[in-house]
This record gives C-alpha cells, structure tokens and sequence, in this order.
C-alpha cells in the first residue's frame, strides 16, 4: 500500500507527459483518466499505509549529514499528510473533470477552439507535485516538490498568452520564488547547525538559531499563501481560466505554504514563542488588509481571491496558536484546509459557471441569475455558507476551534486574537452575503442575456463539491483529532 502512495505522485507525472504529447482532442480524456487513478491510489494507500507510516526509499549520505541515518527520500504519511493529499487530489479531480468542458469554444469568458494538451500536461504535473508536497518525509525533498509547484503555477497563470496573463505569471512566479529562496537558506543553515533536514531538526537548535530558522520559513509559507507583503501576486493570477485559479486556491500552491507551517509546529512542539508571535501579527495585518480591499473590489474572482488570503491567514494565525500552547487552535487550522479548500473551490468554480455562460466577470454586470441558472446559484450560496463558516457548513467547525483556542490563551493576547477573528468574520459574511444578493437576485442586466446552467461537467463537479463542503470536514474531523 505504501507503492500506492507512491503512485500517486508518479502516476500523474508521467501522466502530464502522456497528456502532452497526445493529441489536443485525447488529452481531456485521458486527463480524467489519470487524474480518477491517482485519487483511487491516493485512498488505497492512504487507507492502508496510515498506520505503517509510509515507506523510505534511502538515506542520504552524500551530504556527510552526522543524522543521515534519518534524512531519507521517499514517502510519509501521517494524518497531517493524508489530509492534504486527498485535499490536493481529490480537488484536482473535480478541476480536471470541469476543465474539460470549460475549456471549449461554448465558453464565452476562455473560448478554446481544439483543446489544450499544453494546459492537461501542466495541470496533471501540479497534481503530482502537490502530492509530493503532501507526502515529503523531509524538508529537502519537500523544497524539491514545492519549486515545482512554483513553475507550474507560472505556466497555468499565463496559459492564454495574453499580455496581462502572462505578466500576471511572471509577477507569481518571482514573488513565490522570494520564499523559496527563504525556505532555501534556512535548509542550509539547519544542515550547517545540525546536519540534517528533518522537520524535527528545529528542535534541537538553541532558541536564538530556532527562531531566525522558523521566521525564514514563515516568509517562505507568506509569499506561497501571498500574505502581506506579497499578497498582490494572488488577485493578478485571476487572468488564469477558473479551473486553474480554484486549484491554486482551494487545493494547491498557497495551501503548500500553510502545510509547511503546520508540518513544522507538528514536529517542533517546543518552538520558541517570538517567531509564533510574528506569524500571529502578520496574520492579524493581512486580515485586516484584504478585507479592507473586499470594499473596492468589482471582479469576482479577485474577491474571491481576496478572501482566499484572508482564510490562509486563519491556518497560519491557528498553526502559530499552536505554538503558544494551544492544541485546539492547531487542529482547527489543519481542519480549516480541508473546510476552505472545498467551499472556496465550489465558489471559484461557480465564478467560472458564471464566466462560461455570460462572459462577465465583474459584479457590477451581474444580477438575477438565480433564475437563469439556479443549479450554479445554489452551489455559490452553498459555497458562501461554508466559507463564512455558518453551522454545519464547512468552515464553522475549523474557525470555531481556532478561536476557541484563542480565547483559551493565557494573559490579553488570546483574548484580543479571538475578538479581532469573530469581528473579521462579521463583517466578511455581511460583505459576501450583499455580493451573492447582487450576483443572482433582482432584475437581471442584459450583460446576462441567454445565460444557463452550464453542461454536466461542469455542474457535476458543482454538485460534488457542494456535497464536500458538509462531508469534507466531517470526514476529515477524526484524523485532524490524532494530530495533538
């Protein structure tokens, strides 16, 4: 079961290569293919190899570490990592379904006359290298996966070749670089301190070398995760076709700088308190800067991108409660991937539904659609509950825990933390709750004449998700439990 795990970061790998070297008119096709075994591989081995641990394949001696014993490559799994692999996996499936209608000349927002062979081979590689992310054993091979995840955003971002796209690529891909360059240098530091590149290897460096260590890797997860100050790079990666902006989103690339974090905190109980003072502040800012911008923000998607940065704040802020004391705090910012990844994903593909059938991005030219497409209307309300975390949807679960586990903490901090997060939530959900109001209710515009449900790949995946943002975190609950 372990190879099965295995498979399921080299099968959608060769994949991309098969998908892009077959025919335009193929490449959908065996998309779904590959992308369905690689969630049957993920489940199988997940299941099974849980309570084994995963597999190693070798150490690495080359590097004369004096722990080389345990640096190894291979494959990982614990409840953290089955987590995110099935978030990463099953939330590619449902990408790679919808693109294959999205991507076709119906599409009034991206027409596409023959396919996209270039768009399947870059899609299926970012599964692949997420779920290395996911299944890494160590940093070194995580940083390997994480530079990969990097470049495939920059070719999914520019893949109409428009000016602006391909800006938008190139402004994504240096900014992300920036953190890979932080997560480089502390991987080299902490081979200097200790020789070894364990994720355990912070905790026996002194507290001084520990906190330098912890901040270099808080920049590399706030410029993955587009935290302030590297949070514009998101909103402009929304030239990118939908399914591709809800990947990046809900499921990969910024949730692979949250997962490090947690990865870390998971490994290093004993962390000094300064640099998860920092994440707790940084966090704080970014809140509070994106929400501000929800108030200027006309296009949809930006929006939702907006948001999406506000959510990896929570994860973040959650993960560095951890690291102050509280277990509660943690779990729910490990609850909060699966929670987020699914209503935010549902919302963005709801977006592209949109898109599809008007060609309008902007919230300003929408109105009335529930009645012109009431099945896509729906699933964004579904989508909306979930991530402004209203009982039982989603995220109430995940954010009910972090802040719990903030106003659990001793002295004013914990306090402040918890009031500054139900006052954030507040006002998200009025803001979002006028928003949907506008998009599908009242009068109808003739921006949206002749708009419709779109076909069913791209209304299954709507209605599978809309089912995910109830069943996801509830089925995530008790592996997130073992965590602390």
């Amino acid at each position: 079961m372990e190879y099965a795990l295995l498979g399921a970061i080299v099968l959608p790998i060769l994949g991309a290569v098969a998908a892009g070297l077959s025919p335009a008119s193929r490449a959908p096709r065996l998309a779904v293919l590959i992308i369905l075994l690689t969630v049957a591989l993920a489940a199988f081995g997940g299941i099974g190899a849980l309570p084994r641990g995963g597999i190693r394949f070798g150490t690495l001696p080359w590097l004369g570490f004096p722990l080389g014993a345990t640096d190894f490559f291979g494959v990982q799994l614990d409840p953290l990592s089955l987590v995110m692999l099935l978030v990463v996996v099953v939330g590619g499936f449902f990408v790679v379904l919808y693109s294959t209608e999205y991507l076709s000349p119906r599409n009034r927002d991206h027409p596409t006359e023959n396919g996209s062979n270039s768009y399947y081979f870059w899609l299926l590689l970012f599964v692949g290298a997420m779920a290395g992310v996911a299944l890494s054993p160590n940093l070194l091979q995580l940083f390997i996966f994480w530079e990969l995840t990097t470049v495939c955003s920059w070719a999914l971002i520019s893949h109409t070749q428009e000016p602006r796209a391909l800006k938008a690529g190139f402004k994504a891909l240096i900014m992300t670089h920036i953190g890979g360059m932080a997560f480089l240098v502390a991987i080299v530091l902490l081979c200097i301190s200790v020789g070894s590149v364990e994720f355990s290897a912070l905790s026996v460096v002194g507290p001084g070398r520990a906190t330098l260590l912890f901040i270099l890797f808080l920049i590399a997860a706030w410029a993955k995760a587009a935290q302030v100050p590297f949070h514009t790079w998101l909103p402009d990666a929304m030239t990118a076709p939908t399914p591709i902006s809800c990947y990046l989103h809900a499921a990969a690339m910024v949730k692979a700088g949250v997962y490090l974090m947690t990865r870390l905190v998971l490994a290093n109980a004993d962390l000094p308190p300064t640099g998860a003072l920092v994440a707790v502040i940084a966090a704080m800012v970014t809140m509070a800067a994106v929400v501000f911008l929800f108030f200027f923000q006309d296009e949809l998607k930006r929006l939702l991108a907006l948001s999406t940065i506000a959510h990896l704040s929570y994860i973040l802020l959650g993960a560095a409660l951890g690291v102050l004391g509280s277990g509660v705090a943690y779990r729910g910012a490990v609850l909060h991937i699966v929670a987020h990844g699914s209503a935010k994903g549902l919302m963005f593909l709801c977006a592209g539904a949109i898109a599809y059938a008007t060609g309008r991005r902007r919230i300003s030219e929408m109105g009335g659609l529930a009645s012109k497409m009431p099945v896509v209307a729906v699933c964004f309300i579904v989508g909306m509950l979930g991530v402004v975390g209203v009982p039982p949807f989603g995220t109430f679960w995940s954010k009910f825990q972090i802040i719990t586990g903030a106003f659990g903490l001793p002295g004013s901090l914990g306090p402040f933390v918890g009031a500054f997060l139900l006052l954030e939530s507040m006002v998200v959900f009025g803001w979002l709750l006028y928003v949907t109001h506008k998009v599908f209710f009242g009068d109808a515009p003739p921006t949206v004449e002749g708009a419709a449900d779109p076909p069913w790949q791209m209304t299954g995946s709507l209605l599978a998700m809309a089912i995910a943002v109830v069943a996801a975190p509830l089925a995530a609950w008790s592996l997130v439990n073992q965590l602390w």
